[in-house]
């Protein structure tokens, strides 16, 4: 049974940083793409960055340059290393994996399984 378990968020100020996790279980995180996506109130869910199998990344135009993402097989966990946080990063942070390949890595649809999200919250 696949499952994926978020944690890492709380509450910052602008220009703080936080990091996320999310521990998988279940299947191979050395064959699967997995990423990270948010979600802000009244929002459509928005992909953030994203890690293919051969360890190629991507990221949204919003995050480059402030966002890491990384994956450690061994701990079959993916992170999400988050610097210079802004209000507008405020949002529940959901992790993602699928074992397809596609070329639409930060879109909602392209993966099957989620987990629960952990919440972000950042002041000005």
């Amino acid at each position: 049974q696949v499952r994926l378990v978020e944690s890492g968020g709380g509450s910052v100020q602008a220009g703080g940083s936080l990091r996320l996790a999310c521990v998988a279980s279940g299947f191979p995180t050395t064959t699967y793409r997995m990423a990270w996506f948010r979600q802000g109130p009244g929002n459509e869910r928005e992909g953030v960055a994203s890690v293919d199998a051969d360890g190629i990344k991507e990221y949204a135009d919003s995050v480059k340059g402030r966002f890491t993402i990384s994956k450690d097989n061994a701990k079959s966990t993916l992170y999400l290393e988050m610097n210079s946080l802004g209000p507008e990063d405020t949002a529940t942070y959901y992790c993602a994996a699928d074992m397809g390949r596609t070329a639409w890595v930060l879109r909602f649809w392209s993966y099957q399984y989620w987990g629960q999200g952990t919440r972000v919250t950042v002041s000005s």
